[in-house]
């Protein structure tokens, strides 16, 4: 072959990049090219080495292997990751095996990645272009034409349609694990539960184990707080701020001035304007240079998660909101009976911690829900709101009311049930209020079915009133009321273990006795 048309073949390498560094490993773009030649005459994997000893393509060298018929070339396929190209054979062990392991390598394998290149030395026992139709093949020649030159444009090729394929497909998979995640995250709640999400999400795109520190940067103040690390950065979660000693702050620093993403490695930095005005910096430092594909990915994932940190804002807004209604409707209630003094903050913390107890000691978990354990709390100040329809000379009486005044008394629990029911069906799913409704008209039902106001028994009573029932008899018999005086802490015990199986769960009362075994001063809490 003339030095001319050599030159003719070599444009096919010509590329813009610098060589990358060729070790045989570290990031997929800098590992070596895998080449499989599969052929049952020694002699032919002896030549084609010769011909591709010193061939290299984007600065990656080839890495060969051989296998010798269409069995050992399946097994080798099946187990060995990340072959570009195979050299294939048509007649080995059999006639066909060459096309039977190009079929296999497509329907068995799913490799539709992998270059495939038939060389025949009969090339007229199969046909060429029904060959390449029917078994994907990917070029079909003659042994005989395949000099060193056109060995050297067949390989360039099908490494060049390789890396394009391969891009793809990583692009493919990177933008499912974009959409999977992004998903996921709108469902995290909290702040700092969403940043660390946010960090998982970037090492999955990245495919490394990735150290990273995420930054919030709060509207114009320059303030910059670390909200989330992971890695080899995990003891700056601990940090208010960070650091501008750290390494990283100079390309954080960097990004937040420029208002746009940096690639210096080792320090990558991703910048994240949303539209509540927040900047977002996410540093991560994967053990090699970011490939333009996997920045490309990651900008995309950027402009997902400034969307959910918008949605995370006003989903913590409204979340506030209700909260601020729950607040005020107890607020209500306990205006109208000062006596109570701090009874709803105490009944709100013992609620809370008695529902942990229980789902500690993995009593009613199908009741025991992580919805329910966030929001007993908060719901359990509204056990009373229906006290609001309960007259003043009733409700404030300070002796012992008559037999008509008690059921007077008592129709409160429906009452709060009903005003809770109908505020909490304005809103969709649950709320603090489905579960208001539930302890207000369920706290004064007995666990026997002898209280009121519907006589319900067990587990017909919801798990969250039964918490309620008992929490708020013990923390109205240790303070005083209008119609009593304190009770000492023994005969409150007392009162509460008779009780069990009676008034009260007994699993709910077990629990108190643990919390209260752990720490003796529960109850005690000052008004």
């Amino acid at each position: 072959m003339t030095d001319s048309n050599a030159a003719d073949d070599n444009w096919l390498i010509q590329e813009d990049e610098e060589p990358a560094p060729v070790d045989g490993t570290g990031s997929p773009e800098q590992r070596l090219w895998r080449v499989l030649i599969v052929d049952d005459d020694v002699d032919v994997h002896a030549v084609t080495r010769l011909a591709l000893r010193n061939v290299s393509f984007k600065g990656r060298e080839l890495e060969l292997f051989s296998a010798y018929s269409g069995r050992e070339a399946y097994e080798f396929l099946r187990d060995t990751p990340d072959i570009a190209l195979v050299l294939l054979d048509v007649v080995m062990e059999t006639d066909d095996a060459g096309l039977l392991l190009a079929r296999r390598i497509r329907e068995e394998l799913h490799n539709a990645i992998v270059r495939v290149v038939l060389r025949t030395g009969q090339p007229g026992q199969a046909p060429e272009q029904r060959v390449i139709i029917e078994y994907d093949i990917n070029d079909y020649k003659a042994k005989t034409e395949l000099t060193t030159q056109k060995l050297f444009t067949t390989v360039i090729s099908a490494l060049r349609a390789y890396e394009s394929l391969n891009m793809l497909e990583r692009s493919r998979i990177g933008l499912g694990k974009i959409l999977a995640g992004a998903t996921n995250l709108y469902q995290i709640h909290s702040l700092r539960e969403f940043a660390s999400g946010v960090l998982n999400q970037v090492s999955a795109i990245l495919d490394v184990g990735a150290d990273g520190v995420l930054c919030l940067m709060q509207g114009d103040t320059g303030v910059t707080s670390v909200v989330a690390a992971t890695g080899g950065y995990a003891a700056l979660g601990e940090s208010e701020l960070m650091p501008v000693s750290h390494p990283l702050w100079p390309t954080i620093a960097k990004a937040f001035a420029e208002k746009k993403s940096q690639f210096e490695h080792p320090a990558n930095v991703l910048f994240i304007h949303t539209q509540e005005n927040r900047e977002v910096a996410i540093s991560v430092t994967p053990p090699w240079p970011l490939a333009q594909i996997q920045r490309d990915l990651l900008e995309v994932f950027c402009q997902r998660i400034a969307a959910a940190f918008d949605n995370l804002y006003m989903f913590g807004q409204l979340r506030k909101a209700q909260e601020a209604t729950v607040v005020a409707l107890a607020d209500l209630a306990e205006f109208r009976d000062s006596g109570t003094g701090g009874h709803v903050r105490r009944v709100q913390m013992l609620s809370t911690a008695l529902a942990q107890r229980m789902a500690a000691r993995g009593v009613y978990a199908d009741e025991l829900t992580p919805q329910l354990l966030e929001m007993i709390g908060l719901a359990s100040i509204l056990h009373d709101v229906g006290k609001v329809a309960t007259p003043d000379h009733i409700l404030l009486k300070p002796g012992i009311h008559t037999p008509e005044e008690r059921a007077q008394m008592q129709t409160h629990a429906a009452v709060g049930r009903s005003i809770l029911e109908r505020a909490a069906n304005m809103v969709d799913g649950v709320s603090y209020l489905t579960y208001g409704a539930e302890i207000a008209g369920g706290h004064h039902e007995h666990f026997d079915g002898n209280g009121y106001p519907n006589q319900l028994a067990g587990r017909a009573i919801p798990v969250s009133a039964r918490i309620v029932a008992v929490v708020d008899v013990f923390d109205s018999l240790l303070h005083e009321r209008p119609y009593k005086d304190p009770w000492p802490h023994t005969e409150v015990m007392t009162y509460i273990t008779e009780r069990a199986g009676k008034q009260f769960d007994p699993e709910v009362v077990a629990a108190l006795l643990e919390l209260i075994e752990r720490d003796p001063t529960i109850g005690h809490t000052p008004d």
